[in-house]
């Protein structure tokens, strides 16, 4: 049973983590560099490399390799998927619901 929920707890794992949140925020507004995420969050490499792992895990981030840097932005597929997710563990069934 616990398998069915594997892709649910690696997004939900991707969002509860503060750098993570702040290089979602990041690439919001476009495709970054590792170089400019870096600079950005004043983290270090492995750190940076920690999160994108998780990220990209959960495929909530994409990365494409260009010479020695990784460009990373957000996966359009993996938000629809997280919306998704998301949805349905909000979603109240008829039957579960109050007043019933």
């Amino acid at each position: 049973m616990a398998t069915q929920y594997n892709e649910t707890i690696r997004v939900f794992k991707a969002f509860c983590d503060e750098n993570r949140l702040a290089i979602l925020d990041l690439l919001r507004t476009g495709e970054k560099c590792a170089c400019d995420l870096l600079e950005d969050l004043r983290i270090s490499q492995p750190t940076l490399s920690h999160h994108m792992k998780i990220l990209c895990d959960a495929g909530v981030v994409q990365g494409r390799k260009e010479g020695k840097w990784v460009y990373y932005s957000i996966d359009p597929v993996g938000a629809e998927k997280v919306r998704e997710i998301l949805e349905q563990q909000l979603t109240v069934s008829g039957s579960n619901s109050a007043g019933n």
